[in-house]
């Protein structure tokens, strides 16, 4: 039996996100503290939804990273393989409130100090999905790292994910990014991007053809194109091509997260092995009750429930 469901390797930093919703941050005037970080979300919402995640991460020694790991155990998420550095701060970002794609400002620092002894063979043998993000992957030492613990993971049998979150911002050479990108998704990992990642990754845009035929170029199967308020689609080697409309939301409050969400929730069905539909479906349900919230998923998550209010 394992004994770990998810490992999230990557990005731990605090998100300030801004409290007036739709405003520049150049506008913004005041910010409220969010524990950050697409794999740490991930990590979050999976405890949220009785899975076993354990996160492996960086931050400083200082007072945001205690407050990092505060939270981590009041979510109950395994922060063994976290690591605080003494002499580097915590990673942070400020984030505009919006009900579209967020602008942000990243000041990174910590986040991306991980070593090949925070995650031993041993442990990776534990679970069942090893998950990372492209955020994660474009520095050293982390990407490093990373890319040899997913080789190890793919030899002891594990499934991979990524999800493609590229920003010029964090990762400004885009040649460097898709050879990093080639490296890891020849592991064949199941692969989350959206419509502003692809036209960041590509700086310009391009049709689900040849976004499909790119990344299944590379090695992926499974590819999930989230496109907003436009739904979702997913081409497969093996079960097609299909889509997905969005759930109907009245008003959106805070789309910080959302992937994230859809994203576990996917993971989620597909540790249950759920067919390729449900796993969508089930993931756009969790999307859509984070976008109903500010901050995290809310507490009283019952996932069974989700899943029935689908069928």
């Amino acid at each position: 039996m394992k004994s770990i469901d998810i490992i999230c390797v990557g990005e731990v930093l605090i998100d300030f996100i801004g409290h007036e919703i739709n405003t520049s941050i150049n506008r913004t005037k005041d910010y409220h503290r969010f524990l950050g970080g697409s794999p740490t979300n991930v990590a979050v919402n999976a405890t949220r939804i009785g899975l076993k995640s354990l996160l492996v991460a960086s931050c400083g020694q200082d007072g945001l990273g205690d407050y990092i790991i505060r939270k981590l155990k009041s979510n109950n998420v395994d922060v063994s393989s976290v690591k605080m550095i003494d002499e580097i701060p915590t990673s942070v970002i400020f984030v505009s409130k919006s009900t579209e794609t967020p602008d942000f400002i990243p000041y990174r620092q910590a986040d991306c100090e991980l070593t090949i002894g925070q995650l031993p063979d041993e442990t990776i043998e534990q679970a069942k999905i090893f998950h990372t993000t492209c955020f994660a992957l474009s520095k050293n030492p982390a990407r490093e790292m990373i890319l040899n613990r997913a080789k190890k993971a793919k030899k002891l049998g594990l499934k991979l994910s990524i999800d493609i979150n590229f920003s010029e911002r964090i990762w400004p050479n885009r040649e460097e990014a898709k050879l990093v990108l080639k490296e890891y998704l020849s592991n064949d990992p199941l692969v989350k991007l959206s419509e502003d990642d692809c036209y960041r990754l590509f700086a310009e845009v391009k049709s689900e053809e040849f976004i499909f035929d790119y990344f299944h170029n590379l090695g992926a199967t499974t590819i999930c194109l989230t496109k907003g308020k436009n739904g979702v689609v997913v081409s497969d080697l093996n079960e097609g091509l299909f889509f997905q409309k969005a759930v109907y939301i009245q008003e959106v409050k805070d789309s910080t997260g959302a992937g994230d969400a859809f994203w576990t929730g996917f993971l989620y069905a597909q540790i249950h092995k759920k067919p390729l539909v449900e796993c969508v479906t089930i993931a756009q349900k969790l999307a859509s009750i984070k976008l109903q919230n500010v901050g995290r998923l809310p507490d009283d998550l019952n996932i069974e429930e989700i899943i029935s209010q689908n069928k």
